[in-house]
């Protein structure tokens, strides 16, 4: 693994952990930022994006670690430019992130909480949107053929 990437991986990682610490200890009601748009909001969220899988702290650890292994393999059939380092770095971050949670406290701190066009969107943290981010950057790379799949069909 590149060494960019694992320097992007641990700086999204810290600043998930960081995020975290702060607020599991300094967080106790919701804290209104934007009024009916954005809170701040402890949550131990037992379960992964939408509380699928509650209660499945097991079964979850061992998906993110399949998870964590098919990213590294995969992320070598793409080119080592500064787009893809970044993508691969947030994804191991973040994916990091909650699982280092999960074993931990079994549970996923999470306090980002969103109120969208009235949708309450779940609440979620650093961890998840580093991953979000990832996954995007990840396929704008796919889209523009910046994967070594697409640059040796296109030759």
């Amino acid at each position: 693994m590149n060494k960019k990437v694992i320097f992007v991986t641990f700086f999204a990682l810290l600043i998930d952990q960081i995020s975290k610490i702060l607020i599991s200890n300094f967080v106790v009601n919701k804290i209104v930022i934007i009024n009916n748009f954005f809170q701040i909001n402890y949550v131990q969220n037992t379960g992964a994006a939408w509380s699928i899988f509650q209660g499945k702290q097991i079964l979850l650890i061992i998906i993110s670690i399949l998870f964590l292994i098919m990213i590294y393999k995969y992320s070598n059939n793409f080119k080592n430019n500064k787009k893809n380092i970044i993508a691969f770095g947030l994804l191991y971050g973040g994916i990091l992130g909650n699982l280092i949670d999960r074993i931990i406290h079994g549970y996923v701190i999470d306090f980002l909480d969103f109120k969208i066009f009235n949708y309450d969107y779940p609440v979620f943290n650093m961890a998840d949107t580093f991953i979000v981010i990832g996954i995007i950057l990840m396929i704008i790379a796919i889209f523009k053929g910046e994967d070594n799949e697409n640059i040796s069909r296109r030759k």
